[in-house]
Formats: C-alpha cells, structure tokens, sequence
C-alpha cells in the first residue's frame, strides 16, 4: 500500500472516524503488520495536538498466554489495562494477523474464562470512542483467496479511499442509509427467507443505527437489537465461518421462543455448541444488522468486511447493543451471515422490502 493511501487512511480514522481533538488521549493498539498505518496514525494524531498512546502484540504471545497461564492468571483484570480503556478519549484499534489461525489449538474454556474477566475492560472501553479498521496482511489475503495486491485493492475500494473525496462518499452512504432506517423505525416483524434459512423476529419499539464509517472503517450497514424471545424459525450461514482460528462449514441453528434449541455444523460443531453453552445470552440473538457497502461484494473470511456486503443479512448470537434497546448480555457476540442476494428476500410486517439483495424501499427503492 502507497504512502500517500496510508495517510489518507489515517486522515479518515482521526478525523472523519474519531474527531480527534487538541489534548486528547489516543491510544493506537495493532500489531507489527500494520506498521506503516500505526506511524501514519501517530503522525496524524500530533498533528491534532493530541497525545497518542501505542500498543503493539507481537505474534505468538497472546496464543502462549492463554496455553501456560494459570487459571487465576487467566481471571485476572489488568489494572494497567483497565485504568487506561477508563482513562483515554478515543481508541484505534488496527488488526492485522500474521497467522489467522494461531488460536485454533486453544482451548474455547480457557479463551472464556480471559473473555468473562475482561469484560469490565470491553464495557469501559466502549463509553469512549473508538474505531475498529484492519490492515491488509498476507494472511487476509490467503484467507480471501486473493493476492496481496488485489486485497489491497479491495480494501481501499470498500473505504472510498479511491475516490476523491472519501468523507463525502461516506457521508452519502450515511444519508441513504437514513432512509432505510426511517422506513425500518416503523417495522414490528421482520422475516428473513433465503436458502436454509426461514426466521422471523421481532423490532417492536428497538432503534436501528446507522453504521456509517464512524466505529467500523469499512462499515456501510444498519442494525438493531430482536426481542431476545421473538426470534423463530431455522438459519444456516451459507458462508464458512471463521472465529478462534478455527473454519465452521454449513452452520444450521434452529430458533424458538428467542432461543437456539437445536445447533449443528458440517464442520467445527464441537466448536460451535461450545460457544453457545458460553453463558445464558449466547443462544439468543444480540443483533439483526443489513449489510449495504456497495463496495464490498465478496467472501473474504473477515467479518469486519464480510457483514458489510450490500444485499446481505447478519445476526449475532449473544451480546446485544445497548444503544439498539437490546438487552441480551453474554461474552460472546458472534456475526453470521445469511446470503439473500440470490432467492432470497425480507418481508417487513407482511411486505416484501428486499428481494436478491435489492431494497425495494428506503436506500435504493
């Protein structure tokens, strides 16, 4: 990736993203990958008269951690770690795996018990500002099936960063998703028809936000909180499924009364019936969201891409967000992806609204 792309990048995460402002505390937190993005953010923030704070992983010792710690040192709440997501403005956070399956030999009990212990962390970490961007490395692009130039591409494709004025375009994507939200602000059920895949749930009185590039670059979607016991009906992920370094293939969940009460995989099922016996909240739905980024169009195995794809539907098991009127609480918040672009479609209250991945109301109708 170019110099000058980079910063463009930076540019878009401390300005349009998170509105860095004089005396502020910005912490940047990455890995060595994405080098050039984490100077090019600490440059930029600077230059905004604010103070920014580095954290970088190095690869392999997350995954050493959670294989030799002790169970009380996987308990423990780092009061460093803490003090700072309490004490900070705003938030960078860049990922950028060098190996995206280095976690797939440890033990989800032990991953669970981190995830439980530092949740005061991820609740005090998000009252502040944050953003979540990832930096494309060799490992994304293998997992894409793509080289590394073409990923590179696509990635600056999906954040407009090829485009003259990447703010306006997300501005713009911002307002026609606004229309979608005013039509959707008024909708009690919705159903979610495509191939293996009938559900239906509930909005009733939950608010719909607007993922507009602020806290996810790329974003371009909406999305809300079901009713945690409205959700009924079957849903398979079309797509393979990639958490903890591990691929899930063929995912089908069976829904009643707002609870998944049947779970199985083609492949990874172990895996996936451990993440739903998590807590009480994992089997339930935290999230409906509707993926409406023009530019992005693909499978890449990243979530933070692929949730995006326009004419797509996402729900997540477990945590809710507060913001939506949701409130299922659970340590896991897991995105899977129905695929309605081809045969499938959305009724809202007994009208269809989106058919083959195309709105016929709101954004595009």
């Amino acid at each position: 990736m170019t110099d000058d792309l980079t910063g463009r990048w930076a540019d878009l995460l401390v300005d349009y993203c998170l509105r860095v402002a004089p005396g502020e505390k910005i912490l940047i937190a990455s890995e060595l990958e994405a080098r050039p993005l984490v100077e090019a953010c600490y440059r930029a923030v600077v230059l905004r008269g604010a103070d920014p704070i580095v954290r970088l992983d190095l690869p392999g010792l997350s995954e050493f951690y959670l294989q030799n710690a002790t169970e009380a040192q996987l308990a423990a709440v780092p009061p460093v770690t803490l003090y700072e997501a309490q004490t900070i403005d705003g938030r960078i956070r860049i990922s950028a795996e060098s190996d995206t399956r280095s976690m797939s030999r440890i033990d989800p009990a032990r991953q669970a018990i981190v995830d439980k212990a530092r949740d005061p962390i991820r609740r005090a970490a998000s009252r502040k500002r944050w953003v979540l961007t990832q930096y494309p490395t060799v490992a994304y692009a293998n997992d894409a099936g793509m080289s590394l130039a073409d990923y590179e591409a696509y990635v600056t494709s999906s954040m407009f960063l090829d485009r003259p004025d990447p703010v306006g375009a997300w501005q713009e994507l911002g307002r026609r998703q606004a229309g979608l939200i005013a039509f959707m602000a008024g909708v009690k059920t919705i159903r979610i028809e495509a191939e293996g895949t009938d559900l239906t749930l509930s909005v009733a009185g939950r608010t719909w936000i607007n993922s507009d590039g602020r806290r996810n670059m790329p974003s371009g979607e909406i999305f809300t909180g079901p009713l945690e016991t409205s959700a009924s009906g079957r849903l398979r992920c079309g797509f393979p499924v990639c958490r903890g370094g591990r691929e899930l293939v063929g995912i089908a969940l069976e829904f009643a009364e707002g609870r998944v009460v049947s779970a199985h995989a083609e492949q990874g099922e172990d895996y996936l019936l451990s993440m739903l016996d998590l807590d009480a909240g994992a089997r339930r739905l935290g999230e409906l969201g509707l993926g409406l980024n023009p530019g992005i169009d693909r499978f890449t195995g990243s979530i933070l891409y692929d949730e995006k794809i326009g004419g797509t539907v996402h729900l997540a098991l477990g945590q809710s967000y507060p913001e939506t009127g949701g409130t299922n609480e659970s340590t896991l918040h897991w995105d899977l992806i129905v695929d309605t672009r081809t045969g499938g479609r959305i009724t809202a209250d007994g009208r269809v609204v989106m058919e083959n991945g195309t709105w016929l109301v709101g954004s595009d109708g």
